[in-house]
């Protein structure tokens, strides 16, 4: 079985390609454009330095190689493949603000794809019949306990939501640190022992319409497989990565997935 992963949102494509590969001795790849790499999360696949036109039709061409093609976030590209492709499984993964409160306006794309997938429960809301819910896959070779070494400190990823992290730190008594992603973006290889160096981490963040996300992010459950306790946009601690939440139950789900599609 050979699948292609286009575009790696948060790690996502890298994450599920590696842990396919490892398990099912499937032939997964990753393909997304370096420019939007900020982060480094493309670990495992490669990165385009070509402008958004080439990169395209480069990933179309290299789409003819595969069975199934996973497309993660970059739903422009859908309409393309299909019409090239018309007889390849081609899956849409939604991760969020991609897709949260923008349904009807990306109908064009997401109606042309085989299955849409949406990381978050939340995004079920709104979603076509069919949407099926994948939860995220942490990526446990980069994120799992050290140990923690700095008791009563908490960490939290600037989101519109600073206001939110400092009332949580202070109800909680706790020191804590805001970093701002784009002032100074951390290595997604050394973030777990970024993490690790606190007890807590918090995550809350908000929308471009200043709503509150009801929704645990990557971040957070990456914290919570370093060990962290995590408190969430509502105030709850939470100290336990969900089982669900493992990349071999992840890949499972998606395996048995690719295996029907094909059949």
């Amino acid at each position: 079985m050979k699948i292609l992963h286009i575009w790696n949102t948060t790690a996502s494509g890298s994450t599920i390609s590696k842990f396919m590969n490892r398990i099912y001795k499937t032939h997964s790849w990753v393909i997304t454009r370096r420019q939007f790499d900020l982060y480094g999360h493309t670990t495992y696949g490669e990165t385009s330095k070509l402008g958004a036109k080439l990169f395209t039709l480069k990933t179309i061409l290299k789409a003819m190689n595969y069975d199934i093609i996973h497309v993660h976030a970059f739903d422009k590209i859908i309409p393309y493949l299909k019409l090239i492709y018309p007889n390849k499984k081609i899956l849409l993964h939604y991760r969020g603000t991609d897709i949260r409160g923008k349904w009807d306006s990306r109908i064009k794309y997401w109606s042309k794809a085989d299955i849409v997938f949406v990381s978050t429960e939340d995004l079920l809301e709104d979603a076509p019949s069919g949407t099926i819910y994948i939860p995220r896959a942490v990526d446990t070779d980069f994120f799992y306990p050290r140990g923690i070494s700095n008791y009563g400190t908490a960490f939290h990823v600037s989101y519109k939501a600073d206001d939110l992290a400092i009332k949580y730190a202070k109800e909680n008594n706790l020191s804590l640190t805001i970093h701002d992603r784009l002032k100074n973006p951390i290595q997604y290889q050394k973030f777990g022992e970024i993490l690790s160096e606190y007890e807590y981490y918090i995550d809350v963040k908000r929308d471009n319409e200043g709503r509150v996300l009801d929704a645990m992010s990557k971040t957070g459950l990456e914290s919570l497989a370093c060990g962290l306790k995590v408190i969430r946009w509502d105030g709850k601690v939470v100290k336990e990565l969900p089982i669900r939440n493992l990349p071999e139950n992840v890949v499972k789900k998606l395996f048995n997935i690719y295996l029907e599609i094909l059949n």
